[in-house]
């Protein structure tokens, strides 16, 4: 169909990848309504520094918007927030919203996102939060206070943050992970000691290979019981135990579902009208040469940006690089690539010093980088994204060699 004045494009889901979506549309010549549908009732905002700075009480809601609501409309952007979408016809090309009111589309984007992971046993527990959206950063700030004890269940990403903002501000924290080592799931030995190390330092109790078997309510406390036997304690409880993809609409439409809403590498789902991006989506990467479902700020803009050159015909292959970022006390953790199958890593640094000087951990196939954590080590960073983008040959030598910078990582003709 060909796009018009009268052309309706419908957006669900408001945060990164919706946010962006909406006004690249606009940018890229889109002449009909936009409509950006959110169940939250606030505008779009940065999620990173809910587990950050917002919990810290260090910036408010409106210190991380998106974009000022002046921008959505200037570009008439057409704000449906605090609505939810409850059913998707794609045969109608409609979708109802829990209102009861029916909206029409001729394009669709899914930027639906993800949900946490809940523990049933604890579901709707007084005193048991998880951490996702902006209210429940603010139900968390209510119930926290100096001396409190609280207990971290998850030692990935969210977890840690968490931990670290909660130690900081004066609670007993300890943290449970299952796994046998903090963030296992996305880093080496090496990065996971370093943290444990950080968090150690500054007071926490940090508990691996254990598990969560009850929580309840009991003489005014949440008693924690964990597989081992230990019985803790806890004020409060933060459930950071990873996010599932928010397939709920396209699997009720019969879109192709796996790990989350299947795109081909333009963004597009099994409906050639409808796209997906974000951390719902699962797509193929030629870079890795398997199909991934990334949950990064990255990968939902970049996405974001095929998805709308797709709606308005002019497609491009997704293939960026992925990267991340993890805040945590007075450390930034910057990672770029996956390490998928890597053959041997290199490290840079003293992992056993946590004096802020940080490290960095290489991870190669042959000559070359397939991706890189850097803790406190911004120019290695930038660096190593380059290598891994570009696929780059690398001089091993100079990856642990502190005498040399960043610059010399690149493989030369000459010798370093």
């Amino acid at each position: 169909m060909k796009q018009s004045e009268q052309s309706v494009c419908l957006v669900i889901g408001a945060s990164h990848a919706g946010s962006l979506l909406v006004v690249q549309l606009r940018k890229e010549g889109w002449q009909g309504r936009i409509i950006l549908i959110g169940a939250e009732s606030h505008l779009p905002y940065h999620r990173p520094p809910l587990s950050k700075a917002v919990l810290a009480g260090e910036r408010s809601l409106e210190n991380i918007l998106l974009r000022p609501e002046m921008l959505y409309s200037n570009n008439q952007i057409e704000l449906r927030l605090g609505e939810r979408v409850v059913s998707l016809d794609r045969a109608a090309k409609r979708v109802q919203l829990a209102s009861g009111e029916a909206l029409s589309y001729d394009k669709l984007a899914l930027c639906t996102g993800a949900s946490p992971r809940v523990l049933p046993m604890a579901n709707d527990l007084p005193g048991v939060f998880t951490l996702r959206q902006a209210d429940d950063v603010m139900a968390i700030r209510q119930a926290m206070a100096s001396g409190k004890r609280a207990v971290v269940i998850g030692g990935g990403y969210i977890g840690l943050e968490v931990a670290a903002v909660m130690s900081e501000q004066g609670l007993q924290v300890t943290v449970v992970e299952a796994s046998e080592r903090l963030l296992q799931r996305v880093a080496s030995p090496v990065i996971s000691d370093y943290f444990r190390l950080l968090h150690e330092s500054h007071g926490v109790n940090v508990l691996t290979s254990d598990s969560v078997t009850d929580i309840h309510h009991e003489q005014g406390a949440l008693q924690i019981h964990l597989a081992d036997g230990t019985l803790k304690e806890a004020d409060l409880v933060i459930v950071g135990i990873g996010v599932v993809p928010e397939t709920t609409l396209a699997l009720q439409a019969g879109l192709d579902v796996e790990d989350g809403i299947v795109v081909t590498p333009y963004m597009q789902t099994s409906d050639p009208d409808i796209v997906a991006a974000g951390d719902c989506v699962q797509f193929p990467s030629a870079r890795y040469g398997r199909c991934l479902r990334l949950e990064s700020v990255q990968n939902a803009l970049d996405q974001a940006r095929v998805a709308a050159g797709t709606l308005c015909g002019q497609p491009q292959v997704y293939d960026s690089l992925p990267w991340f970022w993890s805040d945590q006390y007075d450390c930034k953790l910057q990672s770029a690539g996956l390490r998928l199958e890597h053959e041997h890593e290199i490290v840079r640094g003293n992992p056993s010093a946590i004096d802020g000087e940080g490290l960095a951990v290489f991870y190669l196939r042959g000559d070359r980088m397939i991706a890189a954590d850097c803790v406190n080590r911004a120019k290695e960073f930038m660096a190593c994204k380059r290598l891994i983008a570009e696929r780059l040959p690398v001089n091993l030598a100079a990856l642990a060699d502190e005498s040399l910078s960043p610059e010399h990582f690149e493989q030369t003709q000459e010798p370093v």
